[in-house]
Parts: C-alpha cells; structure tokens; sequence
C-alpha cells in the first residue's frame, strides 16, 4: 500500500492562505490610507476656500465699512451746507425787513418820544424809551398799530422816570413785524378774487 505525506503540502497551503490574508489586509490598509488621504484633502481644500471666502467677505465688509462711513460723512456736510444757506438766506431777507422795520420806526415815533434801546427776537420787537408824556406813548401806539410793516403793540410797563432833572414816562412796550405773505403763482386768479367777491358783497 502505498502512503503519501500530505503535511508539506497543507503547510504550503496555509502559509499561501496568510500570505493572501497579509496582501488583503496591507491592500485594505492602503485603500483606507488612500481613501484617508483624498477626504482630508478635499475637506482641506474646502476649509481654504472657505477661508478665502471669509477673507473677501471681511475686505468687501471693509470697504462697504468704509464707503457708508464716507457716505454718512458727505451727508454731515450737505446738512451743514444747506443749514448754512438757509441762516444766510434768513440773513439776506431780514436785512432788508430790518431796514423796513427801522425806516417805519423813524416814521411812526411822534415828536417827544425817543427810544432808549430796540431789541428783535424773532418777529417780535421790544423798544424801551421815554416820551414827554403818557398821551405821547398813546401816540406811538396808535401810530405802530397802524402802520403796514408793525401790529399788535403791547405795552408791558409805563412809569415815571427824571431825565436831565425832567420829569419823563418810561416805557416798555412790544411790537410785531407784520410779514406780508406771498401769494402762491401756481393758484389761479379766480382764488384769489373770490374772497374779495365777498368782501364786496358784505
């Protein structure tokens, strides 16, 4: 009978097996380094674009920063323009009522009265001054009342005052500057007609 020794070849079998079973798991450990590798690059990939996003959108922020910065500037300067012109166009406007006002003050002031001091705020005028008598501070009131440029005088204060050894009235009273409204162009003639109508009618 004969016998066949089988040992050598099952031990060649199972070192083949391991062998296989080696080369499998060092494939499987270089397929896993490899996958490893192409996620971490693109995951740093997609950080860099991100950070270089982040980084634009800091500098668009900036000058968007600095551009509203400018504008809010420009504005300052345009408000403090245009606060200027009106101050000088109130200017302008005033300085001839401011003459008118004088003028009309000269001409309504009766004789024995003169003024101490005349003081504007506003639309309102305060003259302190003296006058022979009463009778003539009436007069003075009745000649601002009806003058086209001056109404409404208030007097505040009237007392007895000596001047040179005299015996005056000194007094206190408020005027207001009557500022004659302009009529709107774009109205129509008619508007402006009809209330004189009426007043015609009456």
């Amino acid at each position: 009978m004969i016998r066949i020794n089988l040992l050598p070849h099952r031990e060649e079998a199972r070192k083949r097996r391991r062998q296989e079973f080696y080369t499998l798991i060092g494939l499987v450990l270089l397929m896993a380094l490899a996958i490893a590798f192409v996620v971490h690059t693109l995951i740093a990939n997609s950080i860099e674009q991100q950070q270089d996003k982040n980084q634009f959108l800091k500098r668009e922020i900036a000058v968007l920063d600095n551009d509203i910065a400018e504008i809010k500037r420009l504005r300052e300067q345009t408000q403090a323009l245009l606060s200027r012109k009106q101050v000088i166009e109130e200017l302008q406007s005033n300085r001839a009522e401011t003459v008118h006002v004088f003028n009309e003050l000269v001409k309504q002031t009766p004789e024995g009265v003169y003024l101490k001091s005349v003081k504007q705020t506003g639309s309102v005028i305060n003259l302190v001054g003296y006058a022979q008598s009463n009778a003539r501070v009436s007069q003075l009131m009745r000649n601002l009342d009806a003058s086209p440029a001056l109404q409404s005088p208030q007097l505040i204060e009237i007392k007895a005052a000596d001047v040179n050894r005299r015996r005056v009235s000194e007094f206190n009273l408020n005027i207001s500057i009557e500022r004659q409204v302009v009529e709107d162009p774009s109205k129509p003639a008619g508007d402006a007609s009809a209330p004189a109508a009426a007043g015609g009618a009456r």
